[in-house]
């Protein structure tokens, strides 16, 4: 058993990725400021665990409050790192906001890890450090391109930090999890991704499904793919969670692996938005009411990953296919609008 300190835990891929840590023997510590991230989330991961996982609302760009949680906690292995502002039209419209909250954070954090000898430290990073990729599938192997946002500048600023932190604290090994477009909710329905106003496009999906919107918008049909619309790759959340788990396990049981690395996590597939539509329509039976507008700033045209890396290496695959991505994402919207009946949330 290792000790995991989870920030961004009451978040979507923070808290389905507790789960997982539970149910592969570990010890969880929860960190989240709640600014994005739900108490809700966090009990259904205690009923799904039967754990009481210890949590701490605290925002980690405040050095002073960070510094405590390490002096009440200086034993943890392992960090796993979610906290951030994640919206790429919110980033480009508050691009210091941004900028503030992901990398302060981020500093932050690594400067107690390295105080502290942690042993594993593992950044929640994504795809859009690629920018505009020259090649698909996207390997590690990549060119980096200019930023499309400030969340992605973010991203891309985070590795370089992760990396010159790796560079002169070798004992902490550092794990760059590039993940494509997670979506779907936990099997039992009791997590999802939590969003009133949602910008991701699987929840914008069920909730015009079920009436919460009245027409949702597909940005952009003049791409240069074979329908128009942008190129994702899709993957289920908790293939996602189990990701993280198998790279710290990798760092914390292997001596010979190296202390910087990363790892693309993604289906190697390219689903277009029209496409995720479809399939959506399929599985549930209903049929979605949706509109094509404009481009929308920020976005880039397709990008999907080739995971060989992630799958020889840490040894991980994805056990879900898209339609059990709809799916669980359907049930969960189906839970949500029970538990708005009930005056829950």
């Amino acid at each position: 058993m290792a000790k995991i300190l989870v920030t961004g835990a009451c978040g979507y891929i923070g808290s389905h990725t507790m789960v997982d840590l539970i149910n592969n023997g570990h010890e969880v510590i929860s960190v989240d400021n709640l600014s994005r991230g739900y108490l809700l989330l966090l009990e259904n991961v205690r009923k799904i665990t039967d754990v009481n996982i210890p949590h701490y609302t605290l925002d980690l760009t405040d050095k002073k409050s960070t510094a405590l949680l390490f002096e009440e906690h200086p034993n943890i292995d392992g960090i796993i790192h979610f906290a951030a502002f994640k919206w790429v039209g919110e980033s480009v419209m508050q691009p210091l906001r941004y900028y503030e909250n992901n990398l302060l954070s981020l500093m932050h954090l690594l400067e107690e890890a390295t105080k502290h000898k942690v042993k594993s430290f593992v950044f929640s990073s994504s795809c859009s450090v690629y920018g505009n990729p020259d090649h698909l599938p996207v390997t590690e192997l990549e060119t980096i391109k200019e930023a499309q946002s400030p969340y992605a500048s973010t991203k891309q600023m985070g590795e370089i930090i992760c990396k010159d932190v790796a560079a002169q604290h070798p004992a902490m090994k550092i794990s760059l999890l590039r993940y494509f477009n997670p979506v779907g909710s936990h099997p039992s329905g009791l997590l999802g991704d939590l969003q009133e106003k949602p910008e991701n496009i699987v929840p914008v999906i069920t909730q015009t499904a079920i009436g919460k919107i009245a027409k949702m918008q597909v940005h952009g049909n003049d791409y240069a793919t074979r329908d128009g619309s942008c190129i994702r790759d899709y993957v289920h959340v908790m293939d996602i969670a189990h990701a993280h788990t198998k790279a710290l396990e990798y760092t914390l049981q292997h001596t010979s692996a190296p202390n910087f690395d990363m790892y693309n996590l993604g289906s190697g597939n390219g689903v277009s938005v029209l496409e995720l539509i479809h399939a959506f329509e399929k599985v549930t039976g209903r049929s979605l009411a949706y509109e094509l507008g404009p481009r929308r700033p920020g976005d880039v045209e397709a990008v999907y990953a080739d995971c060989t890396k992630a799958r020889t290496i840490l040894n991980w695959e994805c056990a879900y296919s898209i339609e059990q991505m709809m799916e669980t994402a359907w049930c969960w919207e189906e839970q949500l609008a029970v538990w708005r009946t009930a005056g829950i949330i």
